[in-house]
């Protein structure tokens, strides 16, 4: 499979803005070789004294109407070969952010935030420079030095032409010389700008602790070590360029040089005319860009192939979570889970995160999970939203096996509150409505109530058209829940998964958005996942893990009477609860 393979479905649907644009170019190229030409015959006329005031109005028009020929096709093959390089990074960054968003959290946990985002910037901007400023220099450049050489062969001396060459050849070696060379340092360059925007990111995400423990100076020592090896990466990759460049000038000069002695012996010597001679100097100058274009071109191509592989990295990596052949598009999730010995390992993982976990769970009851942190509680939540992939028969919604139904229809049915309470840097009305952007304003204020964060959201500046700082910094831990809590109730759904979703409030705000919720959550199933006793002991069934396994199981009485960890865990925080008051 060759490097192309991710961008062959747009070159198949774009070629034709490609094949226009060079064709323009070639006209354009065609226009400017004509030009010397004329300027030898003009000089040639002047030396020979047959020069008339009307030749020297057609040969002023001629170059004149050449320029603006030049001048127009050059907006033309810019408006197509540019314009379709700027489409292809357009449509491949869509591709590359819609395929990320396909990937399991597993992906996530592997790759780094800054590393993803240097691919979906830099390498993207590198493949585009390759099909824009290298096509064209690519197209130009050949174009250019064949039919230059040509006109320089037949046209005016075919030896003259052969010796003032001979130091060409040494450009090709030069340039497959240090091409692969080129290749691998970009790839060190790119990999090293992954780090520093991973560091950068990784920086302004956790600023709060970096300057609740003041490591601002360690924070600013480790940036410094990724910029500095960014820029020493960045040099080494300059130094061979920079070496380049100036060698490929340099043999160009050669081939003047030679033009120079030599196509003036001839003149001396009557073989070429003066015009010829001058006709000959103009095409070694035009044919020194061309020189220098390959340089540039193989400079680019390598960047463009270098990111391009990179970027084939990320598309050729299958999402690890997709709907099945076998997946019934009409199937309805319903919000009754059978699990039936239900064992998971993450990836990598030897020792199982969940093992033969077994319950039952009818609409409208509400199940609570309460357990020792890592004793695989979140595990089992992500497992129900088909956020990893679990074997056939284990998990059930109705009588529909999970991996028989669509993702979508699974998640449209779950209202969901994670640990992590991110809210997006937007208005407070748009992360109400995230789950169903057609909520109208009564439903999600209704949803704001039942979270018991209404009327903290009037007091805001805008209510809820007030804007929100980066991961809704301008809230409260406590805000922030309840917020979450809202977005999850806004989507009136079937099934409703708190996890852990009430530890930012305190005891008697608890106890008032579980009030609201259960005159709110009738018919709609619930998981709770807490630590507080309090959170759940009204709860239908109450699982307790430990190491991944349950337990204990049954309602609060009955654990209660089991005299193990469930009631030793109730007892420890009613001390809490008494010491705390006194």
């Amino acid at each position: 499979m060759t490097p192309f393979h991710s961008i062959a479905p747009f070159m198949k649907r774009y070629w034709r803005g490609y094949l226009l644009g060079t064709l323009i170019l070639i006209v354009v190229d065609a226009l400017q070789l004509i030009t010397p030409l004329i300027i030898g015959s003009f000089t040639d006329a002047l030396a020979s004294g047959t020069l008339t005031g009307s030749d020297l109005i057609r040969y002023i028009t001629s170059i004149m109407a050449i320029a603006i020929g030049v001048a127009i096709g050059r907006f033309g093959w810019r408006m197509t070969l540019i314009k379709t390089a700027k489409t292809l990074e357009y449509w491949l960054r869509n591709r590359v952010f819609e395929h990320l968003e396909k990937m399991s959290l597993n992906y996530f946990n592997h790759h780094k935030t800054g590393d993803l985002m240097a691919h979906c910037t830099n390498d993207i901007t590198a493949i585009r420079n390759a099909a824009g400023g290298g096509m064209i220099m690519f197209v130009d450049g050949t174009f250019m030095a064949l039919t230059t050489i040509i006109i320089m062969f037949t046209r005016i001396d075919a030896k003259l032409t052969v010796i003032a060459l001979i130091p060409l050849p040494l450009i090709a070696i030069f340039i497959i010389t240090l091409g692969r060379v080129v290749g691998q340092r970009f790839e060190k360059v790119q990999e090293a700008f992954s780090d520093l925007t991973d560091s950068a990111q990784e920086t302004f995400s956790g600023i709060r602790i970096i300057k609740s423990f003041v490591q601002e100076g360690a924070s600013v020592r480790t940036f410094n070590e990724r910029n500095q090896s960014n820029f020493d990466k960045n040099m080494r990759l300059v130094k061979v360029v920079g070496f380049l460049q100036p060698m490929v000038q340099f043999i160009s000069m050669l081939s003047t040089l030679i033009a120079i002695v030599y196509g003036g012996a001839l003149v001396i010597d009557g073989v070429i005319t003066v015009g010829n001679f001058v006709s000959f100097i103009t095409y070694i100058g035009l044919l020194s860009w061309p020189m220098m274009a390959i340089g540039f071109v193989y400079n680019q191509l390598q960047r463009g192939l270098v990111s391009l592989k990179r970027i084939n990295n990320i598309l050729d990596t299958p999402p690890e979570i997709f709907d099945l052949v076998h997946a019934d598009e009409t199937a309805t999730a319903e919000p009754a889970l059978r699990v039936n010995g239900l064992t998971f390992t993450y990836p990598g993982a030897e020792i199982p995160a969940l093992e033969d976990i077994h319950f039952a769970l009818e609409r409208g009851q509400t199940m609570a999970v309460v357990g020792k942190t890592g004793s695989g509680k979140t595990t089992l939540v992500n497992l129900l939203l088909r956020l990893y992939q679990v074997d056939n028969d284990m998990i059930y919604f109705g009588e529909k096996d999970i991996n028989a139904l669509p993702i979508q229809r699974i998640r449209d049915i779950i209202g969901y509150v994670p640990q992590d309470n991110f809210l997006f840097s937007q208005t407070v009305a748009y992360n109400l409505k995230f789950g169903d952007p057609s909520k109208g304003e009564a439903e999600i204020e209704a949803a704001a109530k039942t979270a018991q964060v209404y009327n903290e959201i009037l007091n805001f500046p805008k209510g809820f058209k007030s804007e929100l700082g980066e991961r809704g910094v301008n809230m409260s831990g406590g805000q922030k829940q309840r917020v979450s809590i809202a977005r999850a109730l806004a989507k009136n759904p079937k099934l409703v998964i708190l996890d852990d979703a009430l530890s930012a409030v305190d005891t008697k705000t608890e106890e008032a958005i579980l009030n609201h919720l259960e005159r709110a959550l009738t018919d709609t199933t619930t998981i709770l996942i807490a630590h507080r006793i309090s959170t759940i002991k009204h709860a239908d069934l109450i699982l307790v893990l430990d190491h991944g396994k349950i337990v204990e199981r049954g309602t609060h009485s009955q654990l209660i009477e089991m005299s193990g960890i469930y009631r030793d865990m109730y007892e420890k925080q009613l001390l809490e609860d008494k010491l705390s008051k006194e």
